[in-house]
């Protein structure tokens, strides 16, 4: 059938029966990803198989890792610089139509990962079987690159589980298990891994009715008079959760769907221009920089072997806790000290809430939760080729902790400090192999935050680092390297933004309002339900670490807050009420006039730090900066980082209102050092 065709990226063989099995198995890669040269590849494929069909066509993938990871985003990007993003559309578009039009059927057998471009062919197929191991991820993340499925993803999905259910996988890009797909009708069956070639060769063999409620379900939701009843709605939806003009993807996916017809063609023609347009837009750019910036960091540590398998956690408060519990979540086994049982048995707790949202089946709970274990008399130490200091923010308590663990810890064991902000020069002072000591700084909450700061200091070895590296890459952590000086990177640029709205808020400024012109400006949540959310005792340790460092002071109002033992969310109140873990805000004084240079006093200080950290070479260049930064905080991630928004809005512009803030409000504005530096401009190296 294949004669004269040789293919780098797809195995072909027909069966005995007549059925044809392709294999994906990408040239040069460990994961299969969509590249222009496996498409090529499967048009031929496809083409020939239209002139001489088969049986059926079975898609399956030849690699462990999984199904298709998606599109190649580095072509993407390329396709995107130089015009070419909606010929390579349609390209992708045309393969996959022809592929649903065989006149045979067609059944893609999913196992491990498939997102985007991987979907969307197992959606051109007639059937899909999925694996039921708990890799198996089936979703359209696209909206999350700031575009939205392209290769007939919002064409085919409403159509096939309706529209109420496809949306909101297309508008929040989740990825779903394959059970949950089943119950969608995305895939008809599951079966145990070992099962899942002979289970889609039976389905080829006999194809599956769809269910008639599936059926109707679908029909229904896609009239005429649906799609323009339904889309108003979802998108007044969607508007409570982003802005549109932050945020334009999941807006157009809904006007792509509410102007589709019965006609595939049509569907597939509204879907191709909506993400070329898309693709031009400065939030499809910086989404897919921050992609990029991920992929980064997911590479550093990679190749070396961290040779950790016990780590030992003294500190069972929130931050301590939680580190223990992610630990043993993500296989090592973890010993958890403090000074009572009574302190360690709320963070146990808190680890088995964890352990059933995150492993789901009772097996996998019960193995987290065996590896984690409470150890009050610190025994665990010994065992341990890791040992992490979670406890409160005092040097002379964290030193005397340190010259009583490091004795106890394995040869070559590593010790690591969570310290939010103390310099890591001043903690290893009296250490005996400081080499192997290093910061290790989550942030809260740990199990949703997925930054981790390996702080640097004078004395670290490079072996060290590296396999410090390697553990929170295993701990599925995106590791950002920092100088240990004060505050680090996150801490330093958050803290000026945080003082600035305490200190607007003791001015008479409302707290809905500052958290509001905050979201307003792509913030994930405003400064003041953040620093109840983080804890204003820790704030104000934080504040009181970095202040004389930054120039700056406590704004008044904090420690009458503290005094009354209202630290935020954790004791209900702080600076606002807190109920079922929700801030209760009060409801704005229609009268008040909010300030014209509110945003500025926020935001700006925060820009300034960043700056000051790049020329102080707290990180070694502005896209890791700009990563930490997105990953530690949320920083609007549409806006590609405070280095990409410097370099958008213009350096020179953002300088000069600074300077006129500091005239206005006083010298804690004045522009900090670095403000020349050439990666503050457009096209300016990363560096």
């Amino acid at each position: 059938m294949f004669e004269g065709l040789r293919f780098r990226h797809w195995q072909a063989q027909r069966r005995e029966d007549g059925i044809v099995v392709l294999a994906l198995d990408r040239a040069d890669s460990s994961v299969n990803a969509l590249a222009r040269a496996v498409l090529d590849e499967l048009a031929a494929i496809v083409e020939r198989l239209a002139i001489e069909p088969p049986a059926g066509v079975l898609i399956r993938s030849a690699k462990p890792a999984g199904f298709i990871a998606g599109a190649d985003i580095h072509e993407f990007a390329t396709y995107e610089r130089n015009g070419g993003v909606l010929a390579a559309i349609q390209f992708g578009q045309r393969v996959f139509q022809h592929l649903a039009e065989l006149p045979c059927p067609t059944v893609a057998a999913i196992h491990g990962h498939c997102m985007g471009g991987g979907t969307e062919l197992a959606l051109a197929c007639r059937h899909r079987v999925a694996s039921d191991d708990a890799r198996t991820r089936i979703g359209l993340p696209e909206v999350m690159l700031g575009i939205h499925p392209g290769w007939g993803g919002t064409a085919r999905l409403p159509r096939l589980i309706g529209a109420l259910q496809a949306l909101p996988l297309m508008l929040t890009g989740k990825a779903i298990s394959a059970t949950a797909a089943r119950e969608l009708g995305l895939v008809e069956r599951v079966v145990p891994v070992e099962d899942l070639l002979d289970a889609a060769l039976a389905m080829l063999r006999q194809p599956p009715a769809r269910p008639l409620a599936q059926r109707l379900r679908a029909w229904a939701s896609n009239t005429w008079i649906a799609r323009q009843l339904l889309a108003p709605l979802v998108r007044r939806q969607t508007a409570a959760k982003v802005r549109a003009a932050h945020y334009p993807a999941p807006f157009a996916i809904i006007e792509v769907w509410r102007r589709g017809s019965t006609d595939i063609r049509q569907r597939l023609k509204l879907e191709a221009r909506s993400v070329a347009r898309l693709a031009g837009t400065a939030t499809a750019h910086n989404l897919i920089r921050v992609f990029f910036l991920q992929e980064r960091l997911k590479g550093l540590g990679a190749g070396v072997e961290h040779g950790i398998r016990h780590v030992h956690v003294v500190g069972a408060g929130v931050m301590g806790g939680d580190i223990a519990a992610w630990c043993a979540c993500r296989g090592f086994d973890v010993t958890l000290q403090d000074r009572e049982l009574k302190f360690i048995e709320p963070a146990l707790a808190r680890a088995r809430v964890l352990f059933e949202k995150r492993l789901k089946t009772p097996e996998r709970v019960a193995a987290a939760t065996a590896r984690l274990s409470a150890d009050v008399e610190g025994r665990g130490a010994a065992d341990a080729e890791l040992a992490i200091e979670a406890i409160f923010e005092n040097p002379e308590a964290k030193e005397a902790l340190y010259a009583q663990i490091e004795p106890k810890l394995r040869a070559g064991g590593l010790l690591a400090t969570n310290t939010s902000s103390i310099p890591l020069d001043e903690l290893r002072a009296r250490l005996v192999a400081p080499e192997r000591f290093i910061g290790l700084h989550f942030f809260n909450p740990v199990a949703q935050m997925p930054l981790v700061e390996l702080v640097r200091h004078d004395r670290l070895d490079a072996q060290a680092e590296k396999r410090a590296l390697a553990f929170v890459r295993a701990i599925d952590k995106l590791p950002v390297p920092v100088a240990g000086t004060p505050g680090f990177l996150v801490n330093r640029i958050l803290m000026p933004y945080l003082l600035e709205a305490m200190r607007c808020y003791a001015e008479g400024v409302p707290g809905p309002l500052l958290d509001k012109v905050a979201r307003a400006f792509g913030m994930p949540m405003g400064p003041i339900e953040l620093a109840d959310t983080v804890g204003l005792d820790v704030a104000a340790s934080v504040g009181k670490e970095l202040g004389p460092f930054l120039g700056l002071d406590i704004p008044a109002g904090l420690e009458p807050l503290l005094a009354a033992g209202k630290r935020g969310k954790k004791d209900g109140q702080g600076f606002y009420v807190w109920r079922e873990g929700k801030p209760v805000k009060p409801a704005a004084d229609p009268k008040y006039a909010a300030p014209d240079d509110l945003e500025d006093r926020m935001i700006l200080p925060l820009l300034n730090e960043a700056v000051a950290c790049l020329a102080d070479g707290v990180v070694a260049d502005a896209d890791l900066l700009d990563a930490g930064v997105i990953f530690g905080t949320g920083f609007a991630p549409f806006r590609g980082g405070p280095i990409a928004h410097i370099r958008n809005v213009g350096a020179d512009t953002l300088r000069s209102r600074l300077e006129q803030l500091a005239t206005r409000h006083g010298p804690r504005f004045a522009p900090r050092r670095g403000w020349d530096n050439p990666a503050l401009r457009a096209g300016g190296s990363a560096g």
